[in-house]
Parts: C-alpha cells; structure tokens; sequence
C-alpha cells in the first residue's frame, strides 16, 4: 500500500517553505520529512493540533465491509473552482522539484497505483480537506486540485472516478494514491498496488464522461526506464550500470521524436510492482536515481518517451 513508503504523517513545503510566489499558505504534504517554517521535525500533526500520528498505515479496524464499499457510488464530476490551497506553481520534496499543472485537459497517464487508509483518516489534505477513507478520492503530484478522473485498472479491467485532492504518493514509481475505498473498488488492497491508466474527466462547458462498463484486462509489460538520450555514447554508459543491477534485463531501444532520434534505456519487462521497486532500490543504490516506471500493452507504444 501506498503507506509503506510514507516517512512522516504529513509536512510542509512551498517555495521558501514559508509559502508560495502567489500568496498561498504552506503546500500540506504527505510523504516528506523537511523543515517547516524553520523548525525542524514539526509536521501537521502539530501545526494542526491533532492526535499523534501513527506510524504504520493500513485498513480500518470499523466502517463499511468490502463488499459495501464495492457498491459505493463513484464520484460524479461537477464544476469546481481550484482549490486556494495545494496548488502552487511548483513545490518541493525531498529535494524534488514538482510543478502543479493549470489544467488537466487531456491528462492521460499509465503507470502503478497504490492506496493509503487508517493513519490519514480525518487528518487534512493538501487542499485543506479532511481525508476520508471511505470516500471516492484520491491523490496525485501534478494535476490540479480538485480534478475528477477515471482509473482503470490494466489488468482486472475494472473502472473507477476519484477526485483528486491532495498531492502525493511520493514514492519514486507510483503515480497515483488511491483512497481506501477507491483501492477496494480496483481490488488493489491485498496487492497494495496495481498498473492503471488515468485519464482526466472534463467538467464545465463538456459533458462528463458516462462512465463505461469495466473493459478486458489488456496484456501489459512493465518496465523501469532509466532515461532516453540523444548520445548514443551516454545511454550505453548508462545501459552498462543499469546492467550491473539487473544482468540480462537491460536493453535500449531506438525511437524517433521530433525529427530525432532517442536511444531508450529501460530494464524489463518486470513481473509486477514489487520487481519494479527492487529494480529501482537497485539503482537508487548505485546512483541512478530518478528511474521510473512505464507500462505498455502488448502491441502498442504508450506517450511515455516526453521525459526524452
């Protein structure tokens, strides 16, 4: 689960870490262990004064049973202004730079989804709002808070909408933390992961989207990629050290953008999430970090060479 990863319950960071270029109260983080406002070690458990944080993360030991969670409605996407808060320009944790996207107009994303639950129940969210477990929610890094999107589960086919409230996970190969409830409905809890794809739901002027029976299971191959680079000379610098952490896994492919041409190095394709986060242990280890996930159907290349 998404809570494996988490250091602290929550901290605090925007540019200066005392708030944002537009006037915006500290971003609410979950994932980071930094500075807040210049005293070392104070998260929001005590900037807010709530109960002490646990530090272990999981399922409730109350509330709706699975099954009542599997007919819990999804959420229905509505017109919203932005949130004032967890929105600025860019943020930092961890010593990484992340930029809040504008609009999530044709948002499309593939990569391992993961939940987190007990330890963050009722506590406050990037956008200010308390989390709660038990709705249709979820987190992300990057698209605008709130955004509605549809999750699909590549390898059950099954289909959700969450809204997007707060920012996270931080953990360098997932892309999305689901809330418990959502986890449910994707059948990701015992797994505590999944390969999904995200797609952005447009509001407003548009209709939204009807929401779609859960599709096939596609045939999917998972991958860490290390990076895509125009050298040649540089990725097979990099291949050897990829190499060395997973022998006979690497390999680089070519593929044209733009009128060039990159040269691809990934290692895989992987057996699942817990592989692809051994792999990326590995290279953390031997100081590649930065490495990332990327999941592909069978005959298909996704959008996922734009980090060239």
């Amino acid at each position: 689960m998404g809570g494996a990863a988490r250091l602290l319950c929550i901290a605090v960071l925007t540019s200066g870490a005392a708030g944002s270029s537009n006037g915006e109260p500290p971003l609410m983080v979950r994932d980071a262990s930094v500075v807040v406002s210049g005293a070392p070690g104070m998260g929001a458990c005590a900037a807010w004064e709530l109960p002490p944080c646990s530090s272990e993360d999981g399922p409730p030991t109350g509330g709706p049973s699975r099954s009542e969670l599997m007919e819990l409605p999804d959420a229905v996407p509505r017109p919203e202004p932005m949130s004032p808060f967890g929105n600025p320009p860019a943020y930092l944790v961890n010593g990484r730079l992340y930029r809040t996207l504008r609009t999530s107009r044709g948002y499309v994303e593939r990569g391992i989804a993961s939940w987190y639950g007990s330890k963050f129940h009722q506590r406050p969210t990037s956008s200010r709002e308390p989390y709660d477990m038990f709705a249709m929610t979820a987190a992300h890094r990057n698209l605008p808070l709130p955004t509605y999107v549809r999750v699909t589960h590549l390898g059950n086919g099954r289909s959700i909408v969450v809204r997007i409230n707060d920012r996270g996970p931080f953990h360098p190969d997932r892309v999305i933390d689901l809330s418990y409830a959502a986890a449910a409905k994707l059948d990701i809890l015992d797994t505590g992961s999944g390969p999904v794809e995200i797609r952005a739901i447009r509001t407003g002027a548009d209709v939204p989207d009807r929401p779609p029976p859960d599709r096939a299971p596609i045939p999917i191959r998972l991958y860490v990629q290390i990076g895509a680079y125009l050298d040649e000379a540089n990725a097979r610098r990099a291949l050897a050290r990829a190499a060395r952490v997973r022998p006979g896994r690497a390999s680089i492919t070519r593929f044209g953008k733009e009128g060039r041409v990159f040269h691809r190095v990934r290692i895989g394709p992987l057996s699942g999430p817990e592989e692809a986060d051994r792999v990326i242990a590995g290279l953390d280890s031997a100081g590649m970090g930065g490495a990332r996930v990327v999941i592909e159907g069978r005959d298909e290349r996704t959008a996922e060479d734009d980090d060239a």
